[in-house]
């Protein structure tokens, strides 16, 4: 087994549990891609066992903590075991269900959703990358299934040296799924959504909004970055008679008109406009539009602290714009998902939105991502998704 010595008080990040440690902490020792190695303080005392990740800036990830344990097929089967067993437990209105979430399954770099009949996941490490074969065939066996899609086409790839691969890990047939989630269907491509196909972060949120439109009576609803409008279908379902989902993606919105039939609503209740959220914002502002509710959940401004500063007038900027274009008792539902923006800073960027727009607001509920996206005490960088909503007085 290779070691991997860390430098004179690097080891502190491991003994609290956090699975991550970055190059410069490392004193000595190396090993092959997703290779496992024994990670050691400078002392040589034993701090976990790890893969290794050559190109990665993040050098090691930790498998287990416990030196008895090995790091083995068996140790696959259980880990996948446990997230599995977790999720069966948990109250989800959905056939569609994330099933293993990285770092908070102890599979640091493994996403796997469920949707219906067929898995998609994402092998974003050397580590998972190394174990594929094996992780692939644990998970059929434990769900029953026989379809398993692979989209390890993310970003992250390319940062741990690893080339972008698509396709049939197992199984094969269509790759258009169509979801039940709450009251209302949706439909999905693991081939070509976002993620491994869907954002089931927003599940309960889509939930919450329906009923909060429900709730406070909201006839016109703005849905903006709606993707392929699971919060328009949501608005709908809560009742609303207006409708416009706006987002820069011809095929998301395709979709999106496309699930308003689906669940069998008044198409002319839906408008789906392809265009630039933040110059459409501006456009109904002078066009003097006014709604009841709504959305705002942009794509990842900020994916580290690093680039929080730019972020943060980007929030501001979208937040002031809808608040403005709120009637007043209306709802404003606004979320980031940079990982490089916690929630008090988000708070304090929708705070100044409100300052700079004149308007006040009650948070009527925080939110996060659904529990099947869990974080763990030990690992706070797992908290990424955020959001408020927010009654406008």
């Amino acid at each position: 087994m290779k070691i991997i010595r860390l430098r004179e008080g690097k080891d502190r990040s491991l003994l609290r549990r956090h699975p991550w440690v970055f190059e410069g902490s490392i004193a000595k020792g190396k090993a092959d891609a997703g290779e496992t190695v024994r990670v050691e303080a400078a002392d040589g005392r034993f701090l976990c066992w790890a893969s290794f990740s050559p190109e990665s800036l993040i050098r090691v990830r930790a498998w287990s903590f416990d030196e008895q344990e090995r790091i083995d097929a068996a140790f696959f089967e259980r880990r996948i075991a446990a997230a599995i067993a977790l999720r069966a437990r948990m109250p989800i209105d959905s056939d569609a269900v994330r099933l293993i979430h990285g770092e908070a399954d102890g599979l640091p770099g493994l996403i796997v959703d469920r949707y219906g009949d067929t898995l998609s996941a994402q092998f974003l490490s050397a580590g998972t990358e190394r174990w594929k074969q094996t992780i692939a065939d644990q998970l059929l066996a434990q769900t029953g299934l026989t379809r398993l899609y692979e989209r390890s086409d993310a970003n992250v790839r390319t940062l741990e040296g690893l080339a972008t691969v698509t396709g049939w890990l197992r199984g094969e047939g269509p790759t258009e799924i169509v979801i039940s989630e709450n009251t209302w269907k949706l439909s999905l491509d693991v081939a070509e959504g976002h993620k491994t196909g869907y954002y089931l972060d927003q599940r309960d949120n889509r939930r919450k909004f329906a009923e909060a439109v429900r709730q406070y009576g909201c006839q016109s609803v703005l849905n903006c970055f709606s993707y392929t409008g699971g919060f328009s279908v949501a608005a709908l379902a809560g009742g609303a008679s207006e409708v416009i989902s706006v987002d820069s993606s011809g095929p998301a919105l395709e979709r999106a008109t496309a699930h308003v039939a689906l669940n069998g609503f008044d198409p002319a209740r839906h408008t789906a406009l392809d265009a630039d959220v933040n110059h459409t914002l501006r456009d109904l502002l002078k066009q003097g539009r006014r709604f009841d509710a709504i959305v705002l959940d942009p794509p990842k401004f900020a994916p580290t602290a690093a680039h929080a500063e730019r972020a943060a007038r980007a929030y501001k900027d979208i937040n002031r714009l809808g608040l403005m274009l709120l009637n007043p008792g209306g709802l404003l539902f606004t979320f980031s998902c940079s990982g490089g923006v916690g929630p008090e800073l988000f708070h304090k960027i929708v705070a100044g939105a409100g300052i700079d727009a004149g308007a006040d607001g009650l948070i009527l509920d925080r939110v996060g991502a659904t529990p099947d996206h869990p974080q763990t005490i030990y690992f706070p960088e797992g908290e990424y998704l955020k959001g408020l909503l927010i009654l406008k007085r």
